[in-house]
């Protein structure tokens, strides 16, 4: 089995549990969707949407799910392209190692109903610019992967 790579500082003495995730990457136009993500107490960043797997879900469940409630975007997911470990603290402070499958959707439908994180606001970036401005190093991976995957 290949290793799968590991991004991230952990702090030392803080735990850091697995987390189940999945990560998705659209293209509309030449753009990818990001979610920017804008806090009153902290600046604002870009994340690939998706996030953690809920218990009884599948990645491409999760994926669904996630895009929906951070975009309004309807999607299909595709397949998974590759794998990555970070380790992040979330914005309540919780630590985790997200254990991530990072795939291919494609965009089915726009349904503002699913949106319920008002923080989240979809964005479309150039694939380059969004590696360039992704706040976690393993969805920019992601990204440069799958650019050398569909430029071939």
């Amino acid at each position: 089995m290949a290793s799968v790579p590991q991004f991230g500082d952990p702090e030392p003495g803080r735990d850091y549990p697995d987390r189940l995730a999945a990560f998705g990457i659209v293209e509309q136009a030449g753009g990818i969707a990001l979610v920017r993500i804008e806090r009153a107490d902290a600046a604002a960043w870009h994340d690939l949407p998706g996030g953690a797997v809920d218990p009884g879900e599948t990645e491409a469940q999760a994926l669904v799910r996630e895009f929906g409630e951070e975009t309004g975007l309807v999607v299909e997911a595709r397949s998974c392209f590759t794998r990555a470990d970070q380790y992040v603290v979330n914005t309540d402070g919780k630590a985790f190692n997200n254990r991530a499958g990072f795939w291919t959707a494609s965009m089915v439908a726009e349904d503002a109903s699913l949106k319920t994180e008002d923080d989240h606001t979809l964005v479309w970036l150039d694939p380059y610019a969004a590696i360039e401005t992704l706040r976690h190093d393993a969805h920019a991976w992601a990204v440069a992967a799958w650019l050398r995957r569909v430029k071939r």
